[in-house]
């Protein structure tokens, strides 16, 4: 073999390992942290890239992945990667046992939601970036919870979950991190304390029932009672309304008959002119034969006394007969 075949073999296997080595492909979404001998030099975005081998080298990265088995268990896997994903990162972080206020253990499990806004800062400020945001969230959790009672803890969720992005937001930037949002899956107390609160929340649902069942009887009452009184009410103003139209009927009534009698008593009194008699003794005799019709009415009377003025009365009647006989036969 001459020195001539050598030669191009060799240049062959160069051209192989630069085309291997120097041509690089970036995904969408990806980039890549260049070194020049061991010297930041610059970011590849996505797309084909050339590279000098044995110059410039890809920098390698740790990075902690979670993943999911079909039976529930997760497992923790540590990988090198050289390239870094810029999109939105979802991690599930492990049940933590944290202690709240009052002195109660509870588990919590938590999601946090992050994204590389600066590659370099993500190489060169931090190893491990997923395990490092792991444990500061685990720390700040501890820190957020231990201010809150376990009542608070279970009813503010939403102002944990501010507090932990805030917190975390400020404490990542310095490594190229940006936290969007912070969840809190499931927060556990202890069986005894679920005991309790099981019983507490029973205990209530019943006062609230009794007070529910007492408001409506109060109700039912109140109802009741104002039902008896605007029927009190109406019946009142019905036998009012009555009352008043019987007197207004009787008094009609003793108006048309006062109207009668007057126009009977003038009739009389001008029959009796036109006889020349006296009118006078003629109604007052009509008086008496009426008092004494009401006297002898009664079922139990048994003896009727006659007045003594009863005789000058009946005489009476007696000229009166003789004036109507005296009247001429042309009236």
């Amino acid at each position: 073999m001459t020195a001539a075949t050598v030669i191009m073999i060799a240049v062959a296997l160069f051209v192989i390992a630069f085309a291997v080595k120097g041509l690089v492909m970036i995904q969408q979404a990806q980039v890549m942290v260049v070194e020049r001998l061991g010297k930041f030099h610059r970011i590849l975005g996505s797309g084909i890239h050339i590279i000098w081998p044995i110059f410039e080298t890809p920098r390698r990265i740790e990075w902690k992945y979670i993943k999911v088995m079909p039976d529930g268990r997760q497992i923790i896997i540590h990988k090198s990667i050289n390239r870094i994903d810029l999109r939105e990162t979802v991690y599930d972080f492990p049940r933590q046992s944290v202690i709240t206020k009052d002195n109660v253990v509870i588990e919590i499990n938590a999601l946090l939601y992050f994204q590389i806004t600066d590659p370099k800062k993500a190489v060169y400020e931090i190893v491990n970036l997923p395990d490092a945001i792991e444990k500061l969230t685990q720390t700040t959790l501890r820190n957020v919870i231990g201010e809150l009672d376990l009542d608070e803890t279970l009813a503010s969720r939403d102002t944990i979950n501010r507090k932990l992005r805030n917190i975390l937001d400020e404490a990542t930037d310095k490594w190229g991190v940006k936290v969007n949002r912070v969840e809190l899956q499931d927060i556990n107390p202890p069986k005894d304390i679920k005991e309790a609160m099981e019983k507490q929340m029973r205990a209530e649902r019943d006062r609230r029932a009794i007070i529910l069942q007492a408001e409506g009887e109060k109700r039912s009452k109140i109802l009741q009672a104002e039902g008896v009184r605007e029927s009190e009410i109406q019946r009142a103003n019905g036998e009012k309304q009555a009352k008043i139209l019987r007197a207004e009927g009787e008094a009609e009534a003793k108006i048309k008959v006062a109207e009668a009698e007057a126009k009977a008593i003038e009739f009389i009194t001008e029959s009796i002119a036109k006889s020349k008699g006296n009118p006078s003794q003629y109604l007052i005799a009509i008086k008496y034969i009426e008092t004494l019709r009401e006297m002898v009415s009664g079922k139990n009377n048994k003896v009727v006394y006659l007045p003594v003025e009863a005789t000058g009365v009946l005489s009476s009647l007696g000229g009166i007969s003789e004036m109507f006989k005296e009247r001429p036969a042309s009236e």
